[in-house]
């Protein structure tokens, strides 16, 4: 039903992929726009916006770089937002 979509960051200027399954993340809370700025910038205006503090991580499942709002610990796996979406869906 839905296809990875290559979009623009209007912050940043670089392309970023909107993902089939954040698609269909957005399509389910109801929201109608496409997102206007890639993930980091996302990150990062929420951040500032509320002083929270992002660590970056390598996820445990695919190896992809991501941020979280957690320190890891190191004593369990740590997922990227998509991963971890996914893990939650099979339980």
């Amino acid at each position: 039903m839905y296809q990875d979509e290559t979009l623009t960051c209007r912050d940043c200027g670089r392309e970023f992929v909107f993902s089939a399954s954040e698609q269909e993340y957005f399509a389910e809370r109801g929201f109608q726009n496409k997102p206007t700025r890639c993930l980091e910038c996302r990150r990062a205006r929420r951040a500032n916006n509320a002083g929270t503090q992002y660590y970056t991580i390598v996820c445990a499942a695919c190896g992809k770089e991501d941020q979280v709002k957690f320190q890891p610990r190191g004593d369990k796996p740590v997922y990227c937002s998509e991963c971890y979406r996914a893990q939650r869906e099979r339980f």
